[in-house]
């Protein structure tokens, strides 16, 4: 792999422009925060447009959302929960269901600025290396909570949980929250690449089992015309999802990615120069060229 140095996506800025080799970085952040101030301008200025937060929020007094994962440690600790939050997991499910589960990772979750921010760092700071482990830990992590949750009696998982300790702690003070989300920089920083978010995060595991069935893609449609510069591969939080999509037509794989953990960030389409990948539809055709027959001679 080239060195992660100043040149990274450079080909990318100079065929598309610098609007054009970060599109989708840009519009994810924008998205980000305008969730997050969504939550913040009610407490800070009194402004209700959404009361609650990431778990369970009530938009114009109407629309209720809930986390599907805090409903099913709610249903592990034997609890019964409300007719608007029955409702509101069902938004959220139909609504990740159709556009992939880890949406939420790369779109919605405030920890995802701090995980892209170490992963940008250590790119700048050429940090190699580093630890290692099954991406399936964050699996057993998942498995972990709801075990608790069933045996406690209670939500466990929210006392620790990130996602939740971050957007609370703009609000009510970090305290020690400081601590979860500056060893989440650190670790990503210093120790693995991504080792949040790709290996243990439990949130982002369960999103993932959501996505399998997600009618929004990425396919890298115009693979032949890879120039190997590896850059989608820097870049990209699940960097598994691509090869097989990318180099795996000789074996019959079509460009489509599948893997339900694509983030669908986007920024695979910004950074590659040739434009190779783009967003589909899951029913877009996704066979691989097959070779025809050699010429037979004339008999």
């Amino acid at each position: 792999m080239k060195p992660a140095d100043n040149a990274f996506a450079r080909e990318a800025i100079e065929a598309k422009g610098w609007w054009g080799a970060h599109r989708w970085l840009v519009l994810r952040r924008l998205v980000q925060l305008a969730v997050l101030a969504l939550f913040l301008v009610g407490p800070w200025f009194g402004w209700w447009i959404v009361k609650g937060n990431l778990n369970y929020s009530l938009t114009l007094g109407t629309l209720p959302l809930a986390d599907p994962l805090v409903m099913l440690q709610l249903l592990a600790t034997r609890h019964v929960p409300e007719r608007n939050a029955i409702i509101g997991v069902c938004i959220v499910l139909a609504f990740y269901l159709l556009v992939g589960g880890r949406v939420y990772c790369a779109w919605v979750c405030p920890v995802n600025i701090v995980t892209d921010a170490a992963s940008a760092l250590r790119r700048k700071l050429d940090i190699r290396g580093g630890g290692d482990m099954p991406r399936q830990t964050r699996y057993w992590i998942l498995a972990l909570i709801l075990v608790l949750a069933a045996t406690t009696g209670g939500i466990v998982w929210e006392l620790v949980n990130p996602v939740s300790l971050l957007p609370r702690g703009l609000i009510f003070g970090m305290g020690a929250g400081w601590l979860v989300i500056g060893g989440i920089f650190l670790f990503d920083l210093f120790v693995m690449k991504r080792g949040w978010c790709g290996h243990l995060c439990p949130v982002g595991a369960f999103y993932s089992l959501l996505g399998r069935w997600s009618l929004v893609r990425v396919s890298a449609t115009k693979r032949e015309d890879c120039n190997n510069c590896l850059d989608c591969f820097v870049v990209c939080p699940e960097q598994q999802v691509i090869r097989m999509p990318l180099k795996g037509a000789s074996k019959g794989v079509g460009p489509m990615i599948l893997d339900s953990n694509c983030t669908n960030c986007g920024r695979c389409i910004d950074v590659c120069s040739k434009d190779v990948f783009t967003f589909v539809p899951r029913f877009a055709p996704n066979e691989a060229p097959t070779t025809s027959a050699a010429p037979q001679p004339p008999q």
